[in-house]
């Protein structure tokens, strides 16, 4: 470790340190929004966080848009390619023969995978007549939406080239011809759509035109849904895909088509995490900074920026929790049928919504405790505002009325919502939605997918898996990309949480906690059950996890430093620029690590020596 990784180290750890001790006695201080105790003259401070100052007005334009505007050109900033081949050739049992210029000789040959797996042979021909094989290409799933070049161990000087499927139903995108001088050969080829988009291939291979990670699962899956084809990945609901897909379907099937949808959700999700720290926490000052530390997490920005399913699963999960707050609070029956219809969607964009579930369900029962303790103590109830309450005929009554609701917002819309996210396997199968082989089909990849996660069947070992005790405090990122631009650069991606959100949150969770079970404080509650349900189930699971698995967890622990800002705002206003330090080194940090965080080639020595902070940090 230099010396440089160990200022860093230090300084992050010291400045969420101080911030966190800063706080006065939890047992006597004031709680965010409560009236401050009496002075000796008799009066006391006004609380900032007011019901009036939690209602959105034009003060909260200005930082609300300009964050997110900000965020938005980062997040789009290189995010991939606009051009790709579009049209993919079925090559089951079939060959292309592909005639050349006369006098023109190919120096590189270039293909570019579509979806499907399968074998190919190069083979090449003076006179189309007599074949000698040049090259073999295997493209298995790995392979796919990704540029790769054939090396024949004797190329001659060929006037015809032959590309025959030899095995598998694979899909071919394009086959590209370079001449000596590194121009596109002109193609003459039996298969037109196989040589009719030359122009979109890259002078050189990287993310920023292949697929990374799992785009070659998720990314090709959006394109099997839009074109009717039995999707290759059904280790996860398929609703996360067909989002997916809407990028393709603006943008085609390109890089920063597949890209989009995730990168645009993930810019939405800044100015709902400011409506809703607005709604706990009141003012402008707390949701701004709330907002700029999430903007500058590195899960955050790295993990909407590739084309897999986590990001809508935070983004509905994000949505669930904000409507049951609002529920909580403002006993808005329409707030916790859209909490119902959100986990609907986000069960049915990936299973980790449905922890989530589990803390909905949670802090639903403890809201109905609260109003039964409250009735036998003889305290009226509050009545429910467009909602079901005491005054509506006593407790129990409201009670089941809202039971009923539950089942139908909770249980019904989601099970529609899910059920009918299948509808691209069964156009695939020619099912229809109402009939019994399309019920079949959905009940046997829930007992697949069941039996996928629970066996662990993604093997024992990867380089970059982790444990759920590791995500804790940032011990292992998970890389996504590695390439060498040169012999003295390098580009990488990888992703965990930025340090000062991690392990400043993380010292935050104690905190909620005596604050939630000592001080009664059910924004603390609020909180902190939120980051449990989301990280408790991975605690018994026997597959691989990773990283990114912590992603819905992150929403928690920005939540969690926003409480201990609101206190230091209503207990000790001189202490109040710590939170601003806090956001203005997490800031620091983010633009610190850009490079590895959006692909930026940067010496390999440069690299090694600021990002490495820890043996295990794969930069």
């Amino acid at each position: 470790m230099s010396a440089i990784h160990l200022f860093f180290i230090l300084s992050t750890a010291a400045i969420a340190l101080v911030l966190l001790l800063s706080i006065p006695n939890p047992l006597r201080c004031t709680l965010p929004g409560e009236p401050p105790p009496p002075t000796k003259k008799g009066r006391g401070l006004r609380p900032v966080s007011t019901d009036r100052s939690r209602r959105l007005s034009r003060r909260d334009l200005l930082p609300l848009l300009l964050v997110t505007a900000l965020y938005a050109f980062a997040a789009f900033f290189r995010l991939g390619s606009t051009a790709a081949p579009q049209s993919f050739v079925p090559m089951a049992g079939q060959e292309a023969v592909i005639e050349l210029p006369e006098g023109v000789y190919p120096s590189r040959i270039l293909l570019y995978p579509g979806v499907g797996m399968g074998s190919y042979a190069l083979d090449a021909s003076e006179d189309g007549e007599d074949w000698q094989y040049l090259d073999a290409f295997n493209q298995d799933h790995i392979a796919v939406l990704k540029w790769t070049e054939l090396s024949p161990s004797t190329l001659l000087r060929p006037r015809f080239l032959r590309l025959r499927c030899t095995s598998g139903e694979p899909w071919m995108g394009e086959l590209v011809v370079l001449d000596g001088d590194g121009q596109l050969v002109p193609l003459k080829c039996s298969a037109p759509a196989l040589c009719d988009e030359a122009d979109t291939a890259p002078a050189v291979f990287s993310f920023q035109n292949s697929s990374y990670f799992d785009e070659i699962y998720h990314a090709r899956t959006a394109w099997e849904h839009l074109n009717g084809v039995w999707p290759y990945e059904i280790t996860h609901p398929p609703l996360g895909k067909e989002i997916i897909g809407l990028g393709v379907s603006l943008f085609g099937m390109t890089p920063f088509g597949w890209r989009f949808s995730g990168t645009l959700f993930g810019v939405l999700m800044l100015p709902l995490l400011y409506v809703f720290l607005k709604k706990l926490f009141g003012g402008v000052w707390i949701p701004t900074l709330g907002m700029l530390l999430w903007a500058s997490d590195f899960m955050h920005y790295v993990q909407t920026r590739i084309a897999t399913i986590d990001t809508y699963s935070v983004f509905f999960i994000l949505l669930m929790y904000l409507f049951m707050y609002l529920w909580l609070t403002e006993d808005r029956l329409w707030a916790l049928a859209l909490c119902g219809v959100s986990f609907g969607l986000g069960a049915a964009a990936k299973w980790t919504s449905i922890y989530a579930g589990a803390g909905l369900a949670l802090l639903w029962a403890a809201k109905w405790i609260a109003r039964f303790v409250q009735a036998r103590r003889g305290a009226p109830a509050s009545p429910a505002r467009g909602g079901v309450g005491a005054a509506d005929g006593g407790v129990l009554p409201a009670f089941w009325k809202n039971v009923l609701f539950c089942l139908v917002f909770f249980i019904a819309v989601p099970g529609l919502i899910y059920y009918f996210s299948y509808l691209p396997y069964g156009r695939a199968a020619g099912y229809s939605p109402f009939s019994r082989d399309y019920a079949a089909m959905v009940w046997s990849n829930q007992v697949y997918m069941f039996n996928y996660h629970s066996s662990g069947v993604l093997g024992a070992t990867h380089p970059y898996s982790s444990n759920w005790y590791q995500w804790l405090v940032d011990a292992k990122p998970i890389l996504y990309v590695l390439e060498y631009p040169s012999a003295e650069t390098k580009t990488s991606i990888a992703a965990w949480l930025n340090p000062l959100l991690c392990w400043g949150g993380l010292l935050c969770l104690p905190l909620l906690g005596f604050m939630a079970l000592v001080r009664r404080d059910k924004r603390a509650g609020f909180v902190l059950i939120g980051y449990l349900a989301e990280l408790l189930p991975w605690v018994p699971i026997p597959r691989l996890t990773f990283a990114y698995h912590y992603f819905p967890s992150s929403l928690f622990l920005v939540l969690g430093l926003c409480y201990v800002f609101a206190l230091l705002r209503e207990n000790r206003p001189h202490w109040r620029s710590w939170p601003v330090i806090l956001t203005g080194w997490s800031l620091a940090l983010f633009a610190l690590f850009f490079p590895v965080l959006n692909g930026l080639p940067i010496g390999r020595e440069l690299s090694t020596a600021l990002y490495q902070w820890f043996s295990s940090w794969p930069l």
